[in-house]
């Protein structure tokens, strides 16, 4: 196609783990000749900079919609809901007063709810899901099976998921607390739970995945939950095909060209980079096994350490240890903060990934080709240890949130361990690379993604829009 096609709305999840892997494929869409409006809160409008200045003010739009004012405590549920009521209106005005209105909504998987303003709107509404289909399978069993846990306070109660491939079970911590600990007709339990729900009335869902990697829960989704077949795996999108990976959600917290020349001084593989995600803060056991475990282990490293906001402060969140920079010079590289770790990741130097398995840098490890060494906290995390470790053979488990913590002793050993060349997760760790690489680069996530913006550029215009 010579001209732009189609015109779509996408609407993220507004945090930075649901946004940029969104605005990645928004940059395939664009690329595609597709026109997209996305909408965007303050906060996050400066993530879209790397798109705006890429592609033409003809084919993307923002829309830009107030942020909610902060909860006085996280509740995940209780934030979906408000985030409804504030858009929900502003949303319907906005396609009522547009002449030639997107085509489709294309929301996150926690937006549940837009699916009935598309219903409304007579429009085709698609699901994106910045989490692994294995993940999104265990959800819709949560949420349809409603789940009977004996006594909420016992966490290693062990809970089965028959109707889920390989049938996987879980100790109850390692639940969405939601489903464990909100009783029956909790309001918020229930609004949670029809989110989720009207994921199933959509058109259609995309998947930041690839077949090879997951090809069993694609199948049972098309097949068991998704009964149309309309699922589309086209990951990973990491922000490649002409986008800059160095300030892929955001500016590095330290001089870019300081730490890859730091990484260039190094031997290949030798160089472990460890990070607990854009959100999560150790609390003070974790920080001080962490910090005691590199420093015993001799090993190269770059750390990402997260430190609290102000409003995050409490007096069990770690803090780096008195003189342990000092004692690390010359091994250690600190960043306090954002990190270009798609960049860092895919240095000859480094050779393996300590991570708490959010899917972004799950994927972004295996893109890379690392041996992970996981250390889940929460949210779906566990289930993606599961996939590195029990299913793919390129993880090793390290930690699992504040449950199990490994002693310094054997912390420092693993992570001598994991830059051992002839390990067998290394090798597994390299295929496993090169599968994602070719799923972008002409095969599977490039067939899903082709086959997805035809079935897009076929759908007409609604006529059912009530012009204001």
């Amino acid at each position: 196609m010579s001209a732009a096609s189609q015109h779509i709305l996408v609407y993220p999840f507004p945090t930075s783990g649901h946004f940029i892997p969104f605005l990645d494929l928004t940059h395939r869409f664009l690329n595609c000749r597709l026109t997209v409006t996305v909408l965007v809160t303050p906060n996050n409008l400066h993530l879209l900079d790397p798109l705006l200045t890429r592609h033409a003010s003809s084919s993307l739009h923002h829309l830009l919609l107030p942020d909610m004012e902060p909860l006085p405590a996280p509740n995940l549920p209780a934030r979906l809901r408000r985030l409804r009521d504030l858009h929900y209106p502003a949303l319907l005005q906005w396609f009522q007063s547009l002449t030639s209105p997107p085509v489709a909504i294309f929301s996150d998987i926690f937006l549940g709810w837009t699916q009935s303003l598309a219903s409304e709107l007579g429009l085709r509404r698609i699901v994106f899901s910045p989490s692994s289909s294995f993940s999104y399978s265990l959800n819709m069993s949560l949420c349809r099976e409603l789940l009977r846990i004996d006594d909420p306070q016992a966490e290693n109660q062990t809970l089965s998921f028959p109707d889920i491939p390989n049938s996987p079970k879980y100790p109850a911590y390692q639940i969405n607390s939601i489903y464990r600990t909100y009783k029956d007709g909790d309001p918020d339990k229930e609004f949670y739970r029809r989110n989720w729900l009207q994921n199933l009335e959509s058109w259609g869902v995309v998947f930041n995945t690839f077949s090879d990697l997951e090809a069993i829960y694609i199948d049972h989704l098309k097949k068991e939950i998704m009964s149309h077949g309309r699922v589309w795996a086209v990951g990973p999108v990491l922000g490649d095909d002409g986008l800059d990976t160095t300030n892929r959600g955001g500016s590095s917290s330290v001089p870019f060209q300081e730490l890859v020349a730091w990484l260039d001084s190094r031997d290949d593989n030798s160089v472990v980079y460890v990070s607990f995600g854009s959100h999560y803060v150790l609390t003070c056991k974790q920080m001080d096994v962490m910090a005691s475990g590199l420093e015993e282990s001799g090993v190269n490293f770059v750390w990402s350490v997260r430190e609290p906001k102000a409003s995050q402060v409490s007096s069990d969140h770690g803090v780096i240890p008195d003189g342990f920079e000092d004692r690390v010079a010359g091994k250690g590289f600190l960043i306090k903060g954002w990190a270009p770790q798609v960049a860092v990741l895919r240095h000859r130097a480094v050779g393996a990934f300590l991570t708490h398995c959010g899917w972004n840098s799950t994927l972004e490890g295996i893109a890379a080709g690392m041996v992970m060494l996981t250390w889940p906290i929460g949210a779906d995390q566990f289930t993606n240890t599961k996939l590195l470790v029990d299913e793919c053979g390129v993880g090793i488990r390290v930690g699992e949130s504040t449950q199990n913590i490994p002693k310094s002793s054997t912390l420092a050993r693993m992570l001598v361990e994991s830059l051992d060349g002839s390990r067998a997760e290394r090798s597994r760790a390299k295929m496993l690379s090169e599968e994602a690489l070719n799923a972008v680069n002409g095969g599977t996530s490039d067939n899903d993604l082709g086959s997805l913006v035809k079935a897009i550029n076929e759908i007409k215009p609604s006529t059912g829009i009530n012009k204001i």
